[in-house]
């Protein structure tokens, strides 16, 4: 028997200053699907859900949500007609406990008017409960991991009792055990009727979790997928980026050199112990763990971005006395970090300004920025990583994550660092970009530069790395060659197992 439609999208189109973002977009959604958004970053499909959330208004075409015609002036607008979504930037309020967070503008009150703390509690705990979910209500949000804020997201969502739920790159900071528990929570909330849009760029979960799909390809429509269990992974690849792509990993073949990264007993105090390790000349070193294992912190400790306790760190056998990121960049130390939004980007300027501050000393004559060289470089990285913007002057908070992602990139790139640390480099980034960024890295290796990749997705770290360190509880438990890695090795020492 044929499913009810729930959501139809009929002629939807929405320009921007020099940009068309969709272009007649008409299609529809199942009830109790998980429907699928296939694309690459820019192609429209965040777009398309910020217009059916009422963050921006279509120039033409209709929305019919349960076989009504609706115009969503807003989140709140969209949420009381029962569209709950979970965006891929935190939406949280740090400074607010979780509960305050899920029951924010739907306070519970007694009868005096004030907020029932009690019972406020009561029910968060019911839906963590529901859930699968053990986070304390009182807990304040800024303390908590940035995979752990993305879950009380999900939380307040569902406690909203929608009948369709967006889900836009949800699992992105979460691990492999995470990533089940909300699978087995997306799976419950279906058998109560409720639709999923699901926006990910991680192919294996789709094929876990996704019912039908839709393929978006520069803000157009390219075709529906009735059933995604029955179409095979480079199909989809195929009609979303016009082209093959044939090898996921790309080979490097590149010579190994002298040390030029050394860290030497790294410790900071209930954090990371006695972290060692040598990255040398034309290597990629990968660091692997679960969530909270120390991974990102040794990065920061590195990149002075933490105050180390002990230990010391060497460049081309010179000892460094790094105790600021400023030291650290000008020893040629770049750092792509896991949240761009908050760390690696100043969201209010300009694509160019981001690319180059690292850099902009290099641009300097007699004290004045050279306007046209710093130009020339910055339209040279914007063609060498294919990042979509409609002009470099564009300010960087308008672009798609993926595109913000391919700017940090591009800023260590123009600094010419000698060893690069990158945290999560392709998190929320399309598979044909993924590609790029692994070729970039290959590039950089065999220009001669020493390389840390610090992934949550297995085959990547597996796929791209000569060596893996993995992590547990602050501490090194295992060193994998590439050939010897497989993921159930990895786990075993990102678990704690020895060797």
């Amino acid at each position: 028997m044929d499913k009810e439609v729930l959501l139809k999208f009929e002629g939807i189109t929405k320009e921007f200053p020099g940009v068309k973002a969709l272009d007649d977009i008409t299609f529809e959604i199942k009830k109790g699907d998980v429907h699928v958004l296939f694309g690459e970053n820019g192609a429209g499909k965040s777009t398309l859900i910020k217009i059916l959330t009422g963050v921006y208004q279509a120039d033409k075409g209709r929305i019919l949500f349960e076989g009504k015609e609706i115009h969503p002036e807003g989140i709140l607008d969209s949420r009381r007609l029962g569209i709950g979504t979970v965006f891929q930037e935190n939406s949280l309020i740090p400074h607010l406990s979780v509960a305050e967070n899920i029951f924010l503008s739907r306070e519970i009150r007694g009868k005096s008017g004030l907020i029932d703390w009690k019972k406020t509690y009561e029910e968060c705990r019911r839906w963590t409960n529901e859930l699968g979910i053990d986070i304390e209500p009182r807990t304040r949000v800024s303390s908590l991991s940035v995979a752990q804020q993305q879950i009380v997201e999900i939380v307040k969502i569902f406690s909203q009792q929608p009948r369709l739920v967006i889900l836009d790159e949800p699992t992105s900071a979460l691990s492999d055990n995470e990533i089940d528990n909300l699978f087995e929570i997306i799976r419950r909330m279906k058998e109560k009727g409720i639709t999923f849009i699901f926006i990910s760029h991680r192919m294996d979960e789709i094929k876990q979790i996704g019912d039908s799909g839709t393929v978006f390809r520069d803000g157009r429509y390219v075709g529906s997928i009735e059933d995604i269990s029955r179409i095979r992974i480079e199909e989809i690849i195929s009609m979303m980026v016009g082209r093959d792509l044939s090898e996921q990993f790309p080979k490097r073949d590149c010579e190994i050199g002298e040390t030029v990264l050394e860290v030497k007993n790294l410790t900071i105090p209930k954090m990371i112990y006695d972290i060692s390790f040598r990255i040398r000349r034309g290597e990629v070193v990968g660091l692997a763990g679960l969530v909270g294992s120390g991974r990102t912190t040794v990065a920061k400790a590195i990149f002075g971005a933490i105050p180390r306790q002990s230990g010391e760190i060497f460049v081309n056998g010179r000892k460094l006395q790094i105790s600021s990121p400023m030291d650290a960049i000008a020893c040629k130390i770049g750092y792509l970090p896991e949240n761009r939004k908050e760390e690696g980007l100043i969201l209010n300027k300009s694509v160019k300004d981001n690319l180059t501050l690292p850099s902009v000393g290099s641009f300097l004559r007699f004290g004045l920025v050279q306007r046209k060289a710093e130009r020339r470089t910055v339209e040279a990285y914007r063609e060498k990583l294919n990042i979509k913007t409609p002009d470099i002057e564009r300010t960087i908070k308008f672009l798609s994550g993926g595109n913000q992602q391919k700017v940090v990139f591009a800023k260590w790139l123009c600094a010419q660092s000698e060893v690069y640390i990158f945290d999560e480099p392709t998190r929320g980034i399309d598979i044909g970009a993924k590609n790029e960024m692994y070729k970039i890295i290959n590039d950089l290796a065999g220009q001669g530069a020493a390389i840390l990749v610090i992934s949550s997705e297995l085959p990547e770290i597996i796929g791209v790395c000569d060596h893996i360190m993995v992590m547990h509880e602050g501490r090194i438990t295992g060193t994998l060659t590439s050939e010897e890695a497989t993921q159930e090795k990895i786990m075993h020492y990102a678990l704690g197992g020895e060797s």
